[in-house]
Order: C-alpha cells, then structure tokens, then sequence
C-alpha cells in the first residue's frame, strides 16, 4: 500500500500552529512512512515553528482583513487570488489524501481548494466562537472537531465531532519535570513562582500590569517567569537588575514552564484555556477584549462558572489586580479548590480523538 501523504494548514498564532504539530505528531505515531507537508502564511510565525517541529512547511501571500480601512485591506483580494493559486498548486503536486485546517490565514484557501478538488478534509475549531474563514469552508468540508457545546449554530450539525482543543503530548505529565524545569529557568527550588504568558505574539496590557505591579509581586515572595511576546520584549526586557525577574520573549519549553509555575496569569485563547486545565494550576484569566464576539471572556467565563479559575478584565486591572491576587497567593485553600476545579474540565484525548476521525477519512 502506498504511504499516505498529509496536507495541514494552521497558522498566525500558537493557538492555530500547535493544535496542527499536536495533530500531525500523533498521525506519525500511528502512520510513520507517512508524508507530510504544512502551509501557513509567509512571515508568519509558522514558518519558525513547523520546521522546528520538524515539518516542511510552504508559504502563501495572505494577511487577514483589518478592521479599519488600511492599505492592507486593499491588497488582500490580490492576495487572496495569488493565495488559492499557489494553494492549487502546492495541493496539485503534493497530491494529499487527506487536508486539515487548524484555523490561520492560510487554512482559508488551502482546504477550500482541496475539499472543492474532492480531497476529504477536516476543520479543528478550537474557540466558541468561529471565525468567518471557517464558517465559509463548513460547508465544504466532511468534519468539524469542536471544542464547546452549542456550534450547530454556526456549522452543519452531522458534521460536529466534540473532541476538545488539541495539546502539546508533553504537558500531560508535567509534575515529574519539576525538577528540571526549576533548573532550565534557573529558579530558587523553594520559591513560589508566577507565570506570565500574554499568548504567543504577547499582550500588551499584561505586560504594562507586569511593569507597574512588580514591586508588589516582589512583596508577595515570588519569582516570575515573564513571557512579553515578540512585539514587546525590547520594551520591557530587564538587564539583570531586579532578582527573580526572568523575561523571554518566547518560551519554547512550555511544558518546563508551567511545571515550575504555581501561578499563572495567562489570555484566555482557547488553546490557553485547554492547555491550563490539562496543567491544573490556579489561574487568572486577562481575555483580550480585541476578538471576535469578545470570545475570550466568553472561554474564561465557561472556567470560572465552575469555581475552577479566577478572572480580571483588562479594563479592571488598575483597580482589581492587587486585591484578587493577593488574596489568591495568601489562601491555599483557595489554590487548591482552583486547581482540583479546573483539571475536572481538561479534555486529554483531544488529540487522539480528532485523529480518529482523520484515519476514518483516510480509510474511506
């Protein structure tokens, strides 16, 4: 029999790029001579990612629309053409057997070109919000893996696969790298430690938080691990004056640094939010108030109903950070109702099941 080849497209932001390595890294495991090839978006994080990862990856020419007539917005139905183009091209010489988009600019043309080419093809919607690209392309595909409940408002209902948010496999046993991971951040062992993340392109208003309160962190005895996010870490980088303060513009171990983390302060993308409830550490959730249907508010909200995560909008921080935090930090009864609270809500065979249902298009 002849090998399977394997087209994935995800991209723009860690939350599009890790759920498809995740997804490709169990396909692998189950189909080792298989052949796979990524597309994202040129100058996108991506193309650093997959290779990293392991993966060949092509590029297309495409950007999102901007909310506010740009120059940018003018350029994108060029792009748009020149992308499904090169998608068409890439799909007719790569000739995959199967296509699975994880959301990004480049899913967009790419599994709209396979699935109109007869391709069987398969969307992860990770948030309970779609996003428009994915509304149009339900139409045309044969799967829709969803996270949350209540999507047959948006997608073809026979086609809806509740499976949960695809993870990174090394953040499934994370307490036994403890260790380690206090050595690789070059930690104090008996230490409390908070975790900073913005998500991976960064947040600026989490960041500006870090800068104003760290004074105030340094009361509460811990060390932080400070993830700023590419766009801010030369604006808020710290030149080894201020102890325990440890700044990285991205984190490519993330399984290490939630390890060694005992708080989180974390957006609420909905990788985010599947990745923290696998973790089971006590978080407050920031959303951005930058997406979609404010859908972010809407993924923390779905944790702290169920008394499993604090959360702060962006607009309150100012006022409401130092009171909640603290109290947070000075109640371990409270820590542990968070912790044993969240990892009730972690979906760990997301990953698997959505390749299940990969391998059943690969086998018809």
């Amino acid at each position: 029999m002849s090998k399977h080849k394997i087209i994935l497209s995800g991209g723009g932001t860690g939350g599009h790029i890790y759920p498809a390595i995740a997804i490709a890294n169990e396909l692998k495991s189950r189909y080792p001579d298989a052949e796979f090839l990524f597309v994202g978006a040129k100058d996108r994080m991506e193309m650093e990612k997959v290779p990293q990862a392991g993966y060949k990856i092509k590029g297309l020419w495409i950007t999102g629309i901007q909310r506010q007539l740009t120059l940018k917005n003018l350029m994108f139905p060029f792009k748009l053409i020149n992308s499904l183009w090169n998608a068409r091209k890439i799909v007719n010489e790569f000739k995959p057997d199967v296509a699975i988009g994880t959301g990004g600019f480049a899913s967009g043309p790419l599994l709209q070109v396979a699935a109109s080419k007869g391709i069987p093809s398969l969307i992860q919607e990770q948030n309970s919000y779609p996003g428009i690209t994915n509304k149009l392309l339900s139409k045309k595909v044969q799967k829709i893996c969803v996270a949350y409940e209540g999507l047959d408002r948006f997608f073809p209902k026979h086609k809806i696969i509740k499976t949960g948010n695809p993870v990174r496999q090394g953040l499934l046993d994370i307490n036994s790298k403890r260790a380690t991971a206090i050595k690789h951040f070059e930690l104090v062992e008996d230490k409390k430690t908070l975790l900073v993340l913005g998500g991976s392109l960064g947040a600026k208003a989490i960041n500006e938080l870090l800068k104003r309160e760290l004074d105030f962190l340094q009361t509460q005895q811990l060390q932080i691990i400070w993830q700023t996010g590419k766009l801010y870490y030369n604006d808020y980088k710290i030149n080894g004056d201020i102890k325990h303060v440890h700044v990285h513009e991205f984190i490519n171990n993330m399984d290490y640094a939630y390890a060694a983390a005992d708080f989180i302060i974390s957006r609420a993308g909905a990788g985010s939010v599947s990745e923290l409830c696998i973790v089971g550490k006590p978080v407050v959730f920031v959303p951005s108030p930058y997406v979609a249907e404010d859908h972010q508010t809407k993924n923390a909200r779905a944790i702290v109903d169920e008394n499993a995560a604090l959360m702060i909008s962006q607009a309150d921080l100012e006022v409401d950070f130092k009171n909640k935090f603290s109290q947070l930090v000075s109640s371990v009864e409270k820590q542990q109702q968070l912790s044993e609270n969240i990892k009730k809500l972690a979906l760990v065979n997301a990953t698997k099941e959505i390749v299940d249902e990969v391998e059943k298009l690969l086998n018809k």
